[in-house]
């Protein structure tokens, strides 16, 4: 490991704990305006665990406590009762095809946090997975608490243990077989980084809205990697925020990450990757079938260039 990661990972890796909400409380009020925070959940087909989410947020970051401004639940094209599971905690839920109709919607979750910035208005923007399951509010005053107590810090991830199911083994394979390896190979100054891919981080609107983002799965890998190019390792922290269980993918599933994960590190490296795609193989009747799948690699470009959202700033 490089000695300039073994330095960040001594000043810039905490836990949610060394932050108590109280001295949050104060630190917001002294930053005013730049305190603002907006927590956004991406949500597609989450009726069953997005309601406990938003409650608890609701309750221990809004009620008892006034450290968040704004709750929004984006639904990414739910079948299920997910909005009206959302709105009935006491989200406010904005339905993808909604924000910026002039400009059609894909498939992704990068495509939802990216619209998510037209419709917040946070000067803090908290994102938190939609599928977490027994969710602690310290996801989201453990990720914010750095951004309201130290003016430097621009971009926090939490950190957690996750747990495979009801085995003893852990979870984010992708990260472990895919990300990782790229990271420490071509991004070593991210090898501290304990999670990641994970869908939980806080990002200062100022930061977010200058970098592009992948419509896909490899959100995560290109904001941080890209957060590092625009502001360097010291602006970037990461938060214990403990354990993290929600639904796990399938192997197959597994590997159309991955390799929107290689591809969205490869766009970083060069631009020359040809045939985006990839082809899996599931067993028929006959044998073993081939499934060939487009990997994610559009992206949008920074907030800060789409006209909508320069002039909802600006009133």
């Amino acid at each position: 490991m490089l000695e300039e990661v073994e330095s960040w990972l001594a000043r810039r890796s905490w836990t949610a704990a060394d932050r108590p909400l109280d001295q949050l409380l104060v630190a917001r009020a002294r930053a005013a305006r730049r305190s603002s925070v907006s927590v956004v959940l991406p949500a597609l087909n989450e009726e069953a665990t997005v309601g406990d989410i938003v409650r608890t947020i609701r309750r221990d970051l809004m009620e008892k406590v006034p450290l968040i401004d704004e709750l929004v639940v984006i639904d990414s094209g739910s079948t299920d009762r997910t909005s009206e599971v959302a709105r009935a905690a006491g989200a406010r839920v904005v339905h993808r095809d909604e924000i910026l109709p002039r400009l059609a919607t894909v498939p992704g979750k990068g495509e939802v946090l990216w619209r998510s910035l037209l419709v917040t208005k946070g000067e803090i923007v908290c994102f938190v997975d939609a599928d977490l399951k027994d969710f602690s509010s310290d996801f989201v005053s453990g990720t914010v608490g750095p951004l309201l107590t130290d003016p430097d810090v621009q971009f926090v991830k939490a950190m957690y243990d996750r747990p495979l199911g009801d085995s003893t083994g852990q979870g984010g394979r992708v990260t472990e077989l895919v990300a990782r390896p790229l990271l420490n190979l071509h991004w070593p100054q991210l090898s501290g980084f304990v999670q990641p891919l994970g869908g939980e981080y806080a990002v200062r609107r100022s930061l977010l809205e200058r970098l592009p983002f992948p419509v896909g799965y490899g959100v995560e890998l290109a904001l941080l990697v890209d957060a590092l190019h625009t502001v360097g390792l010291d602006a970037l922290a990461q938060v214990d925020v403990g354990e993290r269980k929600h639904r796990h993918q399938d192997g197959q599933a597994l590997g159309r990450m991955a390799a929107t994960i290689y591809r969205t590190a490869h766009l970083r490296l060069s631009r020359n990757l040809v045939r985006p795609e990839l082809t899996q193989f599931e067993r028929g009747e006959r044998g073993f079938v081939p499934r060939t799948y487009a990997v994610d690699t559009e992206e949008r470009p920074p907030m800060r260039e789409i006209e909508e959202y320069t002039l909802s700033r600006a009133a």
